[in-house]
């Protein structure tokens, strides 16, 4: 950390809520600036001071951040992720990056030194699966997204079927584990590869999730979380807890509006937890 004690912040990615995140920076006791990179760096001429643009990602140990915040792609997480846990914490906002075992292996074995941080977003009660999974409790989780058809930004055949959403009723796009859906949807269902990483003993192969376009959905994103404890599932006896958040959002915004201010309430705890993997 700098002589100064603030903690110096590399931002990389400057859509909607990496703008939001550098202002914030900006505005904090706490915090500093230590460079933003954009895949289109000419957008930053002009809103970010020159010394602190980054024209090549590979140059980021040259400003010494303390810890660089991905708001990009998940595609940055694989080519420099492991980059990254060499010379600083790294918070990850696209886990979905993660359904892909060798990098989540990779980055779990980088992280030996330094702390991955991964930010709780829309998942509500993650520290509290992450602890039923350490004791083995949790048995089975289902996370179900429900979004207007214009916010979602999808691959493949997931695309098609989404444009094919017409009138007023709900269509159910994916119903099966999380990995499988990840690359499908990999802007979408960040919440869903986070369930997967808290619940490590079902992981990403034994979370279950649905995908639902509801052009009802005017005003809101839909994330409900299902889990089952100990006891007889089948009977219906088993411990069981259903959470709904409802977020505000606008039609064709990808992010709800609260999910601004909790990933940098986030980014605010991501830090002085030593090495390993981390949820905040």
């Amino acid at each position: 950390m700098n002589t100064r004690g603030r903690r110096r912040i590399g931002v990389v990615g400057y859509g909607e809520l990496g703008q939001y995140l550098v202002k914030a920076i900006q505005e904090s006791e706490n915090l500093e600036l230590s460079f933003v990179w954009n895949r289109t760096s000419s957008v930053l001429n002009g809103k970010i001071d020159e010394t602190l643009i980054l024209k090549d990602l590979s140059d980021f140990p040259k400003l010494n951040p303390d810890l660089i915040v991905e708001v990009a792609h998940p595609s940055i997480t694989r080519q420099y992720g492991t980059e990254f846990l060499k010379h600083a914490d790294f918070m990850m906002g696209s886990p979905t990056a993660l359904a892909d075992k060798e990098l989540e292996c990779n980055l779990r074995t980088a992280a030996a030194s330094r702390g991955l941080y991964l930010p709780s977003g829309a998942f509500w009660g993650g520290e509290d699966v992450q602890k039923m999974a350490d004791l083995g409790t949790l048995k089975a989780m289902c996370v179900t997204m429900k979004k207007h058809p214009s916010s979602l930004k999808l691959n493949g055949d997931l695309r098609a079927r989404n444009e094919a959403v017409v009138g007023d009723s709900a269509v159910e796009l994916y119903n099966g584990p999380v990995r499988q859906l990840c690359p499908l949807a990999p802007n979408n269902v960040n919440t869903m590869a986070l369930a997967a990483l808290a619940a490590h003993n079902l992981g990403f192969d034994g979370v279950q999730c649905k995908l639902v376009a509801d052009p009802k959905l005017t005003d809101w994103h839909i994330v409900e979380v299902e889990i089952w404890g100990p006891g007889d599932i089948s009977a219906g006896k088993a411990f069981y807890c259903h959470t709904i958040r409802r977020n505000p959002a606008q039609i064709g915004k990808v992010t709800g509006s609260a999910t601004y201010s909790s990933f940098f309430s986030s980014m605010n705890r991501a830090w002085g937890k030593g090495h390993g993997v981390h949820l905040c």
